[in-house]
């Protein structure tokens, strides 16, 4: 081929990615700038905002019973930390049999995890027969309810909801919770009392694979890892194992590497 040809190609193959480049800067500043606007006007909903710490897990309870007292349309609510014991599940009853009776629409999203304790199954199924709606994934950020769209509750330590919990209010702290939630609800999967077909197919991830290798790439201990997918320390370093293996890799490190080069970071990213 003729060196001018072929130089040519070469450089117009150049412009084309300069080109790319450019755009996918312009973009980029568009984002920043809708960000930017996003946040000014957060912080002046922020500035309005009222925060009540409540202490102890006494407190936390009794303040919960006067929201979902006083809820009067819907609630939305994260139930991490995987299967629910006996007396949290006999302390919820009675509140929401309350709501049932009220007409509160109430939307509850648990982890996958619940499918292995066969009480919290058959609790899940009671609530539903009282018309909640009821999804499950594989992990959750926290705790959460938000009452009314006007009151939101979360845990003042995500990997310890006994030690205290703040009460939230303002426009811009709600309305961020909620799209939380919907986001979250989104892509959950509704509870039928039988555990989800969430296997892996070829080469994908299963939901819960995708999650710890999103919780793995943002530095989290198997302890805290375990803990917001609701499985033991032992669970999540088998699964960790696993992908390891899969991936031929010696270290985490080099596991994430390997995950960005076959696609599965950006799996683990859509979670």
């Amino acid at each position: 081929m003729s060196p001018d040809v072929a130089l040519e190609a070469l450089l117009a193959r150049q412009e084309n990615d300069l080109l790319e480049r450019q755009q996918q800067l312009a973009d980029a500043r568009t984002e920043v700038a809708r960000f930017v606007d996003d946040y000014n006007v957060a912080q002046q909903d922020l500035r309005g905002a009222v925060i009540e710490r409540l202490s102890g897990l006494e407190e936390i309870r009794i303040r919960i019973e006067e929201l979902t007292q006083k809820c009067e349309s819907e609630l939305f609510t994260f139930a991490a930390g995987g299967p629910q014991s006996e007396p949290s599940r006999q302390a919820s009853r009675p509140l929401s049999e309350d709501l049932a009776v009220r007409g509160v629409a109430v939307r509850s999203i648990y982890l996958d995890s619940v499918h292995n304790d066969p009480a919290t199954v058959e609790h899940l199924r009671w609530l539903r027969s009282q018309g909640d709606d009821v999804r499950t994934t594989a992990s959750l950020p926290c705790r959460m309810l938000v009452f009314d769209r006007a009151y939101g509750v979360l845990p003042t330590d995500p990997d310890d909801s006994a030690a205290g919990a703040l009460v939230l209010q303002g426009r811009g702290v709600i309305v961020a919770l909620c799209e939380l939630f919907e986001r979250v609800w989104e892509n959950a999967i509704a509870f039928g009392g039988r555990s989800p077909h969430r296997e892996r197919t070829g080469g994908e991830l299963s939901p819960q694979e995708k999650a710890i290798l999103r919780l793995l790439g943002e530095g989290l201990t198997d302890e805290v890892v375990a803990r917001k997918l609701g499985v033991s320390v032992r669970t999540a370093r088998r699964i960790t194992a696993d992908l390891m293996s899969r991936l031929g890799a010696r270290s985490r490190f080099q596991a994430g590497l390997r995950a960005a080069q076959l696609g599965w970071a950006a799996q683990a990213e859509a979670v």
